[in-house]
């Protein structure tokens, strides 16, 4: 498949079926027939995005189809399925993770994989974050940029973000649109050699107000929800950063001790080990975390892994377990918990 230009015509998006090849099995009109019923109710959201999947198109970036041919993000099934309504903050206790490799810093820019992408993300948030059904859910938005709300231009070439107030970063200093411009120049710049600088450094981002920022594209863009979206968006401080840019960015001592927005504070950091968060007491959503404290762990393999979740309960929640059948079934019998 080869997606090379989007033209945006009033409110519709035209695909061009000489520029947006989607293999012999399917053309331009059967996509928005396609569309059409997912709009009409005639086709559901997820037999969609499979369908999708079959040509190589992400979830996330099939969501976003929809959303600019005007159909709304769904709830999603477990928004639908979901009894518990949390009443208090704190409570749980300590919540013990273990991950096959130790996360080595806390700076989501500098992120070399997934544990350390997890592991910021205990203190760090992202403007907003995709669910496990491909829908955008808001964290330090209010509400998900749209055509409806005047968040996504008709021409697809820009996408305004309205931030939440009164967040504030853990050290008590608010959380503002600032922030959001700041992390855009500390990623596009080429001296600071972030992982994170495909997703910023082809954009422009100026601030509206104090929590509003707008992201302008060089062409219209589909898949506008990348920059400040999911685990490359997570959000680092200005005020703690400003004096570490470029050259000088892997100097910051906050590389190491996060200061974010997150539901956990920091409390120890032991690279190449565990990474501990306490509660934040602050957090800006109501009756958030459940469990007073976190620690996660690195190192070891899937089976032991598994061991010390299945068999002994030494920790509660284990990363990707690709283990055999039979060894799962197996510390299953007789352990404290089931895979």
């Amino acid at each position: 498949m080869a997606v090379s230009t989007w033209e945006m015509r009033g409110n519709r998006v035209s695909l061009a079926a000489d520029r947006f090849q989607m293999g012999a099995d399917m053309n331009e009109q059967d996509l928005r027939q396609m569309i059409e019923g997912v709009r009409s109710g005639r086709m559901d959201r997820r037999s969609f995005v499979r369908r999708l999947a079959g040509l190589g198109i992400a979830a996330p970036a099939a969501t976003l189809l929809l959303a600019h041919s005007g159909v709304a993000m769904a709830q999603t099934a477990t928004q639908i399925a979901s009894t518990y309504k949390a009443t208090k903050r704190g409570g749980g206790g300590a919540l013990k993770v273990l991950w096959w490799q130790a996360v080595t810093l806390l700076n989501p820019h500098f992120a070399t994989g997934t544990k350390d992408q997890d592991g910021s993300r205990i203190f760090y948030e992202p403007l907003a974050a995709w669910d496990g059904d491909g829908n955008l859910k808001p964290i330090l938005a209010v509400e998900i940029p749209t055509r409806e709300n005047g968040g996504l231009s008709a021409d697809g070439t820009s996408v305004t973000w309205k931030l939440k107030q009164g967040v504030q970063w853990h050290d008590g200093k608010p959380f503002t649109a600032d922030d959001v411009v700041f992390n855009w120049q500390y990623a596009a710049d080429p001296a600071t050699a972030a992982v994170t600088s495909g997703s910023y450094k082809d954009i422009k981002v100026e601030k509206i107000d104090t929590h509003t920022v707008k992201v302008t594209f060089e062409t219209p863009q589909p898949f506008w929800a990348d920059a400040f979206v999911g685990a490359t968006g997570q959000i680092i401080p200005k005020h703690l950063f400003q004096d570490y840019t470029g050259a000088k960015s892997r100097d910051a001592p906050t590389n190491l001790k996060p200061v974010g927005t997150g539901p956990y504070k920091f409390k120890d950091f032991r690279p190449g080990d565990t990474v501990m968060g306490e509660i934040n007491m602050n957090y800006h959503v109501a009756n958030r975390p459940f469990f007073d404290s976190i620690e996660m762990k690195g190192g070891g393999d899937a089976v032991s892994a598994a061991r010390a979740v299945l068999q002994t309960g030494e920790y509660d929640f284990a990363w990707n377990l690709q283990v055999e059948d039979e060894i799962l079934l197996r510390l299953e019998k007789g352990g404290r918990a089931r895979y």
